[in-house]
């Protein structure tokens, strides 16, 4: 059974930046994706950014690109969400996600979720 753990929100001012960290356990597959979700109060929940497990290729909502970075280190089963140049309406609750295909920005297709971490954005 995999379990993701993250870690690294908190809360920061607007420009300011935080990284989030994604450790896999009980995971010995290393096709398809991890990624991150992402839900403000009040809204559905959307994808953020994703990152093939094989070959690094990266996506991004358009409302984060050019300000979060996705990585990953594949020997730690760790993925990573750099958040640059925060803004109040980046504040919601972060998850880390995990599919065993190539797809991690379909909400109802992610085999695995994490437990959360609070990210809040202060004016």
């Amino acid at each position: 059974q995999v379990q993701l753990v993250e870690s690294g929100g908190g809360s920061v001012q607007a420009g300011g930046s935080l990284r989030l960290s994604c450790a896999a356990s009980g995971d010995g597959d290393n096709r398809g994706c991890m990624g991150w979700f992402r839900q403000a109060p009040g809204k559905e929940r959307e994808a953020v950014a994703s990152i093939l497990r094989n070959g690094d290729r990266t996506y991004y909502a358009n409302s984060v690109k050019g300000r979060f970075t996705v990585s990953q280190d594949t020997a730690k089963n760790t993925v990573y969400l750099l958040m640059n140049r925060l803004k109040p309406e980046d504040t919601g609750t972060y998850y880390c996600v995990r599919r065993s295909y190539a797809d991690c920005r379909v909400e109802a297709e992610v085999g695995y979720w994490g437990q959360g971490t609070q990210v809040t954005v202060s004016t």
